[in-house]
């Protein structure tokens, strides 16, 4: 690639000074490494920016959480000279395109914090330059890219669709799963104008081979709150079926599986102990929040929500249950929680269900431990930190709550004698076994 030109420069309407890189990613966590790289992996100048220098210390030593395909690329992208690593919000206005891919999560009421967003958009608009194309990925309200870019702009004298571009793409990273290739995932693009779609289809198309192009930003934010609320809607399902199941006694499982042998008309959704990260216990909230300003009533999204919510709860009320039978009570009972991470096989406790069930059973005076390779500490939500346990059977624990299945976790240590809650549903039902 010619130094001189930038990826996407015949997509603007005039032809703009050349800029050091050719895309710059504002907030390199979940979503805004794996993107880098894989802009890096396509040829592009890239330029990772982070308010947090243990976050960038952590990419350079090559400890960041990645699927081994983007391991790889890390390691490659950490030798190349086009790529680099900065806290320096300035040089933003060196690369000629800016993508932000920052946080979105909810605060403890689950109403929409949009404190870290608006503090990159600030930024970004701020460095921002004419001849860049600005293109937002955090999943957020619909309208976000016009009232936090658009209109800043704006009033600098920056019109999008004139001397900058600006668009929405959602980001489509499933942190821990390596089976879609990240150019292999189709990408929705929306623009504020027309010209802004096309700069930002030049500038995605550089490594992703499927763009879907929607009439605007706002219907590109409502797509990725489509995806988000549609699985968080099924989960909720899933874990009434399951509860259903349980009071009929039948393996829910079992009947799921049955039921996603139809080639049509179904997809197969799991229950659990709740859900995690900051997707499917967050987005939806930015949707209802929005509606409810609106003054729109959304009643299976918000019943669906309040379940999910709640889940956490039934999980220690099980276990209340189980203790109870065995004639034991909660109190001063030893719960070992195998697995806290979010999801299986990923460094991520953002959201995870497991904070607020050990949180509880602390307060009903459990004595707790948890076991869990992938993260070596827990803090709590009152600030009482935990330690990963890497000897469980020593804990002697009254009870075990199987909560995050690792592919590489060894259950061979769990006695027959101990009474286990299986909230993935992966055990098979047993004398010692309960399922969730």
């Amino acid at each position: 690639m010619d130094s001189s030109t930038t990826l996407f420069d015949t997509a603007l309407e005039q032809q703009e000074p050349a800029f050091e890189f050719d895309v710059a990613i504002v907030g390199m966590g979940y979503v805004g490494l794996p993107t880098a790289l894989a802009f890096t992996a396509a040829g592009a100048r890239v330029l990772g920016v982070d308010a947090s220098p243990v976050r960038l210390d952590v990419i350079r030593s090559g400890r960041a959480d990645l699927v081994t395909s983007d391991r790889e690329r890390l390691t490659q992208a950490l030798a190349d000279p086009y790529f680099e690593l900065t806290t320096d919000s300035a040089r933003l206005s060196q690369a000629a395109a800016v993508i932000i891919c920052v946080p979105t999560p909810v605060d403890a009421y689950l109403v929409p914090d949009l404190a870290i967003l608006s503090s990159a958009c600030e930024t970004v608009v701020e460095q921002a330059v004419s001849g860049q194309l600005l293109l937002l990925t955090s999943t957020t309200y619909v309208g976000t890219t016009r009232d936090l870019l658009a209109t800043p702009l704006a009033r600098r004298g920056l019109i999008p669709g004139s001397n900058i571009h600006l668009a929405f793409s959602p980001e489509r990273i499933n942190p821990g799963a390596d089976n879609f290739a990240h150019e292999d995932v189709p990408r929705v693009v929306g623009g504020i104008t027309k010209s802004c779609t096309t700069a930002a289809v030049a500038l995605i198309g550089t490594y992703t081979r499927s763009i879907h192009v929607v009439s605007s930003a706002d219907a590109a934010e409502m797509t990725k709150l489509v995806e988000n609320t549609f699985r968080a809607v099924n989960i909720g399902l899933a874990n009434e079926f399951a509860d259903m199941s349980h009071s009929l006694d039948l393996d829910v499982m079992e009947v799921i599986g049955a039921a996603a042998t139809k080639p049509y008309g179904f997809m197969a959704f799991t229950p659990g102990p709740g859900v995690g990260g900051h997707c499917i216990p967050c987005d939806p909230h930015y949707l209802l929040w929005q509606m409810r300003k609106l003054r729109l009533s959304t009643p299976v999204i918000e019943q669906a929500m309040n379940a999910i919510a709640a889940r956490p709860g039934k999980v220690v009320d099980r276990i209340r249950k189980i203790l109870s039978d065995r004639d034991m009570g909660l109190h001063s009972a030893r719960i070992l929680v195998v697995g806290v991470a979010y999801k299986p096989d990923v460094e991520d406790l953002r959201e995870s269900p497991a904070l607020e069930i050990l949180s509880s059973l602390m307060d009903e005076g459990a004595v707790v431990a948890y076991h869990d390779h992938l993260i070596p500490t827990v803090r709590l939500g009152d600030g009482t930190m935990l330690e990963h346990d890497a000897e469980p059977d020593a804990f002697q624990a009254d009870l075990i709550l199987l909560h995050t299945a690792h592919s590489a976790a060894d259950v061979t240590w769990i006695s027959p004698e101990v009474p286990v809650l299986d909230s993935t549903f992966r055990l098979p039902l047993g004398s010692n076994i309960y399922h969730l």
